[in-house]
């Protein structure tokens, strides 16, 4: 066993080396060792997939390749965490471990408190560090934006990582605790993770793409270039969300869009607004945050279902975004809103049917913005704008020429535009110029949108109307929205 005290680093959604707070302050104790556990019982959840872990691990690997010059590696092991710790403790002294807050599934909360009592019957001091501007315990949002920006604003932890005493590699591979990877393909079509990945798309948002931010932010083609692609390393951590917005500052002065800028730092501070949301109400990952709407009935139809997630609803657009997420992992935020608004209001379905499906397939899953983003478009907070969205004129306003729509749903590459976009407007002699048989070629659509929307926004505002369902509302406004604004 090595005798001296090592100062455990548990690396968890914070995959880098910069503004790292736990590194910096375990590496004020002394010898500091990097650990990253991958739990059996995350990779089996019904949220994650195995592109979340390969990024996750490209994300280690280039961790590696820059510790490699100070002759030490992050110890990867593939276990639960308290039994990985049990069997660190028996190659190493443990002095402490150090560690981000974690706003996640009610499964790594549970999981947390397990390794809380772990930690204190092993007599060993658990330090845990505010992440992103998320404040853990908030009653109310009274100060909440004040302090955001008090945390955006003050000093990033610089980390000279050449002169932290790091646990030798040698001895990290003569541990025998260090687990192979495992094996997730090659993912050809995913942005690939790490921090060095991220600062590059980074630099490059901010030096020019950023100019076609505002036109292209609600193209489902577009948005692939013009919007800054930096949400997987946000959700996973290999950039902070404080050096981004320091430096999206620091760009103004030179930058090709100030107006681009300022839409894109908003957006950082709804990041964490979303994910403070869910901090303060975790519940929400199961049930309706506005207990009002559980009197809604939504039986489920288990082959709508089906044809929701396998793009095949008969609406071009929807089916176009869904095939494109699960073979991408991205489609831009107005799309994916279109998405949960068909599943939860055209297909009358309840969110929780719909929620782990589009989280497997988003590569930048974050619990803390999936949760209350699924429920604010589906309807469920009250206080809310009701949005229903219509995909044809969806695809009207984002796909004129439905170029997107033909990447990804090669059946309607042959049509014009207007039917690529609504096939079922054919005539029959159209239909047989182009070849085309709908039923035969591409399904027909699934439900009339023009009726089931009026369906689903009657429903809602019968139920949003009452008066349990507004006192629900009232206490939603009180918890979680800043002052001064109703809809925050």
């Amino acid at each position: 066993m090595d005798t001296q005290s090592v100062h455990i680093v548990w690396l968890k959604r914070d995959l880098r080396l910069s503004d790292h707070l736990p590194i910096k302050r375990a590496s004020e104790l002394g010898r500091v060792l990097l650990v990253y556990i991958l739990e059996p019982s995350m990779m089996d959840d019904e949220h994650y997939s195995g592109r979340h872990w390969r990024f996750v691990i490209q994300s280690l690997d280039d961790m590696r390749n820059r510790l490699k010059d100070v002759n030490t590696e992050v110890l990867f092991i593939q276990d639960e965490v308290e039994v990985a710790l049990e069997n660190i403790m028996t190659r190493f002294r443990i002095g402490s471990m150090h560690s981000h807050e974690e706003t996640g599934l009610a499964k790594t909360y549970a999981r947390d408190k397990g390794v809380r009592e772990w930690c204190s019957s092993a007599g060993i001091r658990w330090y845990e560090y505010q992440n992103g501007g998320v404040r853990r315990g908030l009653k109310n949002r009274r100060t909440w934006r004040k302090d955001w920006y008090s945390y955006m604003t003050a000093p990033i932890h610089d980390l000279d990582i050449a002169t932290i005493a790091w646990v030798s590699r040698a001895a990290i591979q003569t541990s025998d605790l260090m687990d192979d990877y495992p094996s997730l393909g090659p993912g050809h079509h995913f942005q690939m993770g790490g921090e060095t990945e991220g600062r590059g798309l980074l630099d490059s948002f901010l030096k020019d793409r950023v100019g076609q931010y505002i036109t292209s932010i609600s193209s489902p083609s577009a948005s692939r270039e013009g919007c800054s692609r930096l949400s997987p390393y946000l959700a996973w951590g290999c950039l902070s969300i404080r050096e981004v917005y320091q430096r999206q500052k620091s760009s103004r002065d030179t930058s090709p869009s100030i107006r681009g800028l300022q839409g894109f730092a908003s957006r950082l501070r709804w990041q964490a607004h979303f994910i403070q949301k869910f901090e303060m109400e975790d519940r929400m990952e199961m049930e309706n945050v506005n207990r009002g709407f559980d009197r809604l009935d939504k039986p489920i139809r288990t082959e709508w279902i089906r044809a929701w997630e396998e793009g095949k609803t008969g609406y071009p657009l929807v089916d176009a975004c869904m095939r494109c997420l699960c073979t991408t992992g991205y489609v831009n935020f107005r799309m994916r809103a279109m998405l949960v608004s068909f599943l939860t209001h055209h297909l009358w379905q309840p969110w929780q049917v719909g929620s782990a499906h589009l989280a497997r397939q988003f590569l930048d899953f974050e619990p803390g913005i999936h949760f209350p983003q699924f429920q604010m478009q589906a309807g469920m907070t009250g206080i809310n704008t009701l949005r229903i969205y219509n995909p044809i004129k969806q695809a009207e306003d984002h796909d004129t020429d439905a170029v997107f729509i033909k990447e990804w749903v090669p059946e309607l590459r042959g049509l014009p535009a207007l039917y690529a976009r609504e096939p079922w407007q054919m005539t029959e002699m159209e239909a047989m110029m182009y070849d085309f048989r709908i039923g035969h070629d591409y399904p027909p659509p699934i439900v009339d949108v023009k009726l089931s929307a009026k369906q689903a926004r009657d429903a809602i505002w019968r139920v949003r109307k009452q008066d349990s369902t507004r006192k629900e509302s009232q206490r939603i406004l009180s918890r979680h929205t800043i002052p001064g604004r109703r809809n925050a």
